[in-house]
């Protein structure tokens, strides 16, 4: 379990204990919300693959849009990930490598669902080079979330699977992928933060076609 959701039953558990006195019934409230603060926190562990070239999703949630985006490096594929509040919120490294980016930006709270969240929500870009490419994903705050969460910096190693942050409530995660990589998902699946596929490089993905068809993909629905 994420420290916060303990932060915030703590508080609710306060808060329902000066309600005991006063109207007993009313802490019930406060206590069924810390339940749900419990719950929402939660960060089970998770199978992550293995194999080279491998790219895992770097959150739960439902793969919204699958599209190409114009970058200063040239076109690029882009998936986009869609946290609702019942999604497990902590978020997790596509690839194993160095991060090399970290950068804030400042913006809006748009509903995360829409695709000019990507570009004006506030967000963070994280940069992560390693096992032959790079990639790119964005926390994306939503609706409800006013809070991201990134627990590395600039220099670090980090493995495939490993968590990293996470953002508070319904949010967006966008991964964008070296040209290289044959996406393995598409609209409306379901995906699980470092167990689910999102990718392969191509190089990758050519053995396996030639071993006996396209790499099986799994989409795992969170938990």
């Amino acid at each position: 379990m994420v420290r916060d959701g303990i932060y915030y039953a703590l508080g609710l558990w306060i808060a329902a204990l000066a309600l005991g006195f006063v109207w007993p019934p009313l802490a019930a409230v406060p206590v069924l919300l810390s339940l749900f603060f419990l719950w929402f926190f939660r960060d089970p562990e998770r199978n992550i693959p293995s194999g080279e070239g491998v790219v895992v999703s770097p959150a739960d949630g439902k793969v919204t849009f699958v599209s190409n985006v114009e970058t200063p490096s040239g076109t690029r594929g882009r998936i986009s990930i869609f946290l609702n509040v019942f999604s497990v919120h902590v978020n997790r490294s596509p690839i194993a490598g160095t991060i090399r980016e970290v950068q804030y930006q400042k913006g809006k709270f748009h509903n995360a669902m829409g695709s000019g969240s990507s570009d004006l929500n506030e967000q963070n870009i994280v940069t992560v080079e390693g096992e032959g490419h790079t990639i790119v994903f964005k926390q994306i705050a939503g609706l409800l979330a006013r809070r991201i969460v990134f627990t590395k910096a600039v220099g670090d190693k980090v493995g495939r699977g490993e968590r990293v942050g996470l953002i508070k409530f319904s949010s967006r995660v966008d991964v964008v992928l070296d040209p290289n990589i044959e996406i393995a998902v598409k609209v409306g699946d379901q995906v699980a933060g470092g167990s689910s596929i999102l990718g392969r490089m191509r190089e990758t993905a050519g053995v396996r076609n030639l071993q006996g068809g396209r790499g099986e993909h799994t989409s795992t629905t969170a938990d």
